[in-house]
């Protein structure tokens, strides 16, 4: 995509946004030089599926900006994750969890993650179930260099928007409960929910975090 339509996109979003919802860039395949020139005309967190493709893309962005790993974290990329990221949105399981732990505490390093929720239930999708996520949070929690700051959920990528919108219902009926349960060590002040086809009805819904990529950069 041209510098202009992305200078043109990244408008565009910005002026769709409320003020306190924040905008992950999603830069799965894009080149180093359409993300730069996101970052030029404003864009502050980069997302990133695979922690692969971040290390590489790493060296040659400009370093004001913030990393969020946005795709299924592997126990075997935890380490260089760790290293990378500054917030890890798709933590599903303790034992994840806990090699992020490790690996943070090595570097004395505090990762951020969201809590990803399989809201809709899919098998093809991963994330915790939403009636299994409290017990899972209370363990987490208990870890000194992890910080719990919310939920994460995918929703259908593709069809119509509105098919998502039971989803997010439910992710943030759980946010609400879980930011009344008094878990020590967790704060529940992001709600990263929606991307490009659907990012307006997550916002209805209560997002805080969207995950745009196509409506920024085009398709790939």
């Amino acid at each position: 995509m041209s510098s202009h339509s992305i200078k043109k996109s990244v408008r565009e979003i910005f002026q769709t946004l409320p003020k306190d919802v924040i905008l992950v860039a999603a830069s799965k395949t894009r080149s180093v030089e359409e993300v730069n020139e996101a970052i030029h005309r404003g864009v502050t967190i980069i997302g990133h599926n695979y922690v692969q493709e971040a290390e590489q893309m790493y060296p040659f962005v400009k370093d004001s900006v913030k990393w969020h790993l946005i795709g299924h974290l592997q126990r075997n990329k935890a380490k260089k994750a760790s290293q990378i990221f500054d917030m890890i949105e798709t933590i599903d399981s303790y034992k994840i969890a806990l090699a992020v732990n490790q690996y943070c505490e090595e570097m004395n390093k505090v990762m951020p993650v969201l809590i990803e929720v399989n809201s809709g239930r899919e098998s093809n999708k991963t994330g915790i179930l939403p009636e299994n996520a409290e017990s899972l949070i209370r363990k987490i929690s208990l870890l000194k260099h992890v910080h719990i700051q919310g939920l994460m959920t995918m929703g259908p990528r593709f069809g119509n928007p509105e098919d998502s919108r039971p989803y997010f219902k439910k992710t943030k009926a759980l946010f609400d409960h879980l930011q009344q349960a008094d878990i020590p060590q967790a704060d529940f002040k992001y709600l990263s929910m929606g991307m490009s086809n659907s990012y307006k009805i997550a916002i209805e819904e209560g997002a805080n975090m969207v995950r745009i990529g196509t409506r920024l950069f085009g398709k790939r």
